[in-house]
């Protein structure tokens, strides 16, 4: 029975951290929010575009650093969709120190550190690639 319930916390662990998180600050005109399908990265500057703003996400890992890297990829696109960008123009990637989890359960602490792939970029409308 301890077994189980130490397995049933692990899941509902990974559930609850396994999302991606993401922000946007607004630089410079909003338009209307496209869907985040419609968003391309670049990683050098297209040759006419408009800065919308600055977007950020972080996505915990669970099993994978890629899968939790293309989270806070996709976070990011979301992020920029919602203020009218169709392009990121991507800044940086990496790693950043996770949050301490922990529980007690049966006389025995469980804890660790969770890593966080996190993603920074430009949100901008390309006018001309």
């Amino acid at each position: 029975m301890k077994i189980f319930r130490v397995a049933v916390y692990a899941v509902f662990l990974t559930v609850l951290f396994g999302c991606a998180t993401g922000s946007s600050i607004v630089t410079g005109k909003i338009r209307p929010a496209i869907s985040p399908s419609e968003v391309k990265l670049y990683l050098e500057s297209p040759i006419k575009y408009e800065t919308i703003g600055i977007v950020e996400a972080s996505s915990e890992v669970e099993f994978s650093s890629q899968a939790a890297q293309d989270r806070a990829i996709q976070e990011l696109k979301v992020q920029a969709a919602r203020i009218g960008a169709n392009g990121v123009l991507i800044k940086n990637t990496g790693n950043q120190s996770g949050n301490m989890v922990g529980f007690f359960s049966g006389g025995v602490f469980f804890a660790g550190a969770s890593e966080v792939k996190a993603a920074k970029g430009y949100a901008i409308l390309v006018i001309q690639e």
